[in-house]
């Protein structure tokens, strides 16, 4: 652990060197080059400061528009209302700090949903003004191949009457899905295989997705402009067991081991429109510190 911690200090402050070069220039005598963050487009999962956000919405939205991010994506909707506040609500104090909500994770259970409360989530979407709504998690008990086809059958028609409302809507990997289930392994198999394309994409997560040995760029190739959602957060190991539940090694982008930039030369083959920063361990506490040095790296280093 202290040889990993020793690492983990040694990228950041490599990271902080190399920003400082870029943004000093050669000379470091000249008038210091303000990057323009927000021009970057660079997204965050709101997930990554969960705890900040139910004791302090206003606040920690103010804090995250202040760090450069310009687009979200929300973990919270609750009886026609995220984080809270109406839909009308929310999209006006976003947008008076500079941001925009593209996305939100909303939950359709295995049990399935009516055709009346999918049209009451699309319509409180739809008011929203989202461009996606997305499946964010199955739960464990749920991880069967008779689940998950009653599932994606399900997702199918919540996807048509989002498309009804002008949203796409789509689903986000973890690493459980590519764990091969009496031969199959439902990512493939199941999952791509019978999710409609035009109602349902696919929100890569890039950590979730390599630590199931999965290599994004291949999986790219494989299906061609299915991913328009990127979820960016690095991992400090690569090492088996692959399907192992191990929030504690997310990383902030650009501090672990995953290579961003040769992923991201992909995107066109992936069909990505936004990508979003997301730590499902909150930055061990610290998540804003994290979301800095992930901005930093982003738009100073990977993106640029």
């Amino acid at each position: 652990m202290r040889k990993l911690n020793n690492r983990r200090d040694f990228l950041r402050i490599s990271a902080a060197g190399a920003l400082g070069l870029t943004v000093l220039g050669p000379l470091a005598c000249s008038k210091p080059q303000a990057i323009d963050r927000k021009s970057f487009g660079v997204g965050l999962q709101l997930y990554t400061i969960r705890d900040a956000m139910d004791a302090d919405v206003l606040g920690s939205l103010k804090k995250v528009s202040d760090l450069g991010y310009k687009n979200l994506e929300l973990a919270s909707y609750s009886d026609g209302k995220f984080y809270g506040y109406s839909p009308k609500e929310l999209k006006k104090i976003v947008s008076e700090l500079d941001m925009e909500i593209i996305s939100s994770h909303t939950q359709v259970e295995a049990a399935g949903i009516t055709v009346d409360n999918a049209k009451k989530m699309a319509d409180d979407h739809a008011e929203l003004g989202v461009k996606y709504c997305v499946q964010p998690w199955v739960n464990e008990e749920d991880r069967n191949i008779e689940t998950y086809k009653k599932m994606v059958g399900d997702w199918n028609e919540v996807g048509k009457i989002m498309d009804g409302v002008g949203i796409q809507f789509g689903y986000h990997n973890h690493n459980f899905e590519f764990e091969t289930i009496d031969g199959i392994v439902p990512y493939y198999d199941i999952f791509m295989a019978e999710m409609d394309p035009e109602y349902i994409t696919m929100e890569i997560d890039l950590f979730w997705a390599n630590k199931a040995g999965v290599d994004p760029v291949e999986l790219f190739k494989k299906y061609p402009g299915r991913f328009e959602l990127f979820h960016m957060k690095d991992m400090h190991t690569h090492e088996a067991p692959f399907f192992d539940v191990n929030k504690d090694d997310v990383a902030s982008v650009g501090v672990g081991v995953i290579d961003f930039r040769a992923i991201l030369a992909a995107k066109d083959i992936a069909g990505m429109k936004y990508l979003f920063v997301e730590d499902d361990n909150q930055g061990g506490g610290k998540p804003f510190e994290e979301l800095e040095i992930s901005i930093s790296n982003l738009t100073g280093n990977i993106l640029s």
